[in-house]
């Protein structure tokens, strides 16, 4: 009985899902877009004003900037049709895919190429110098839904060091990348990961004192964070969003996302990502 009852909440939830995605407009006039919610919030409402700005010129519609309290309220926001274009990560993308209808549509392009990596601290004074050395430290991660401050960082402590997360060594998650870089700084954890853009944006600006943090290594390359959208906006306005991102050439927007570009891309790209969750035993539809 317990069992029916369950299965009967889930289609309820569904249902209410996919309702509320259908009742969704077709060609809102203010265009919800939601920020990956991986630094300040009020800090990436101000560095984005100019990306507000050129989307209202290019689309003729209003922008309504929106920064969650983390990555699974994005999510949810998403799959309820609360957002109209989001800028994700690649593993909040594809948990987000598993849940609505959306579909990638652009990506940064960064020194030529539409990829990025993740770069493992570790405070200098903790005595870690290489991965081995995290058995039984503490570990700081960003969000559990980050792909650069979660997925691939534990992905390569496990393939380069058979050091698993919770096992091996403690992992905490402080939800952002600054404070990733933050707590590894002030010596709250031994090391951490966090994508190699943010972490030079943190050093830049001065959030953290380099002479107490030092790199342990770097990631491969994996597919850029992509912006996506519901699949439910009408023909024309996705064509006219694609179109607009990849055509973005303002020097501001793209220095604000420390970008050369915007390239399309599609949700193949991300199977790379998927491939990564199934070798940590992740399931992306219940995270």
């Amino acid at each position: 009985m317990k069992r029916l009852s369950a299965l009967l909440l889930t289609c309820l939830l569904s249902a209410v899902s996919s309702l509320s995605a259908l009742a969704a407009d077709a060609d809102p006039d203010v265009l919800k877009v939601a920020l990956l919610p991986d630094e300040n919030a009020s800090e990436l409402i101000k560095r984005n004003q100019p990306l507000k700005d050129y989307l209202e010129e290019h689309l003729d519609k209003k922008v309504q900037l929106i920064v969650t309290t983390d990555y699974s309220s994005m999510i949810e926001a998403m799959r309820f049709g609360r957002i109209d274009l989001a800028y994700f990560g690649p593993l909040s993308y594809v948990m987000a895919k598993s849940k609505s209808d959306i579909e990638p549509f652009a990506a940064m392009v960064i020194d030529g190429k539409p990829t990025y990596r993740s770069v493992i601290i570790a405070n200098v004074a903790s005595g870690v110098n290489e991965y081995a050395d995290l058995k039984g430290k503490k570990m700081a991660y960003g969000d559990r839904a980050s792909t650069s401050s979660h997925l691939i960082p534990k992905t390569v402590l496990l393939e380069t060091a058979n050091l698993t997360g919770g096992q091996d060594y403690e992992q905490h998650f402080v939800g952002t990348h600054d404070a990733v870089a933050v707590n590894v700084a002030n010596g709250n954890a031994d090391a951490g990961g966090l994508s190699e853009v943010i972490f030079n944006h943190v050093a830049e600006r001065g959030l953290i004192d380099p002479s107490k943090v030092k790199v342990l290594g770097y990631s491969g390359e994996y597919p850029q964070y992509p912006w996506a959208m519901r699949s439910n906006l009408s023909p024309e306005l996705k064509t006219k969003v694609r179109d607009v991102f990849v055509g973005i050439d303002d020097p501001e927007v793209l220095r604000n996302f420390k970008a050369e570009a915007f390239a399309p891309i599609t949700d193949a790209d991300y199977d790379v990502i998927r491939n990564m969750g199934s070798l940590l035993g992740l399931d992306f539809a219940t995270m």
